[in-house]
């Protein structure tokens, strides 16, 4: 279990602060789930170079090569790093009748479904950016372009660190290990991004 203080700073040996309050955003009361990422960058001061950028986007911990975790964010602060959420009753194939006749002409329309989603209680939708926390693990696309992009492999000494973090959050936190996901499964990013990501 982390000692995370009152304002969400975390004390653990194996945690590196570096925050940068540009990426954090308002106040977030409860975490319901917690979203894994690749930077799309190949170093990890690629991706605080971006976060210093007032109004950035950004995820709460970030994995560099080497293993070494960052905070980057506090975790009781909303980050921009899930983006629109998909339709998770659709996505489950577990929508009521009703809920089909609203989802479907909405299906190409992330905005307008995500913000239908995002009015639904959890666990009903995916968690979105005000109830989750975000994972950056440093890698980025070695062939490809877009939605086709193949992101590079995580390696043992991310994936081992990434384990522990997901692990000792889902412990501190009360999230599920069934909430944990990779960015493409709750949201319309590149499908490779953290697919080699285990926990």
């Amino acid at each position: 279990m982390l000692f995370v203080n009152k304002n969400g700073l975390v004390d653990a040996e194996r945690i590196i602060v570096r925050r940068f309050s540009t990426i954090e955003r308002g106040k977030l009361d409860k975490v319901n789930g917690i979203i894994v990422h690749q930077t799309g960058g190949s170093t990890a001061e690629s991706s605080f170079n971006s976060y210093k950028n007032t109004g950035a986007n950004g995820a709460h911990f970030l994995i560099d090569k080497d293993g070494t975790i960052y905070q980057t964010a506090l975790v009781f602060k909303i980050t921009y790093h899930v983006g629109n959420i998909r339709s998770r009753c659709y996505m489950k194939k577990k929508c009521k009748p009703s809920e089909i006749s609203t989802i479907k002409p909405l299906l190409n329309k992330y905005k307008q479904l995500s913000r239908l989603e995002q009015k639904k209680p959890y666990p009903e939708r995916y968690p979105a950016n005000f109830d989750s926390l975000g994972i950056e693990i440093v890698g980025k696309p070695f062939s490809g372009e877009d939605q086709d992009a193949i992101y590079e492999k995580i390696n043992d000494a991310q994936n081992s660190s990434l384990k522990w973090l997901v692990a000792e959050l889902s412990d501190t936190l009360k999230v599920s290990m069934t909430e944990i996901f990779r960015h493409p499964e709750v949201s319309y990013k590149v499908k490779t991004e953290a697919g080699t990501a285990q926990w």
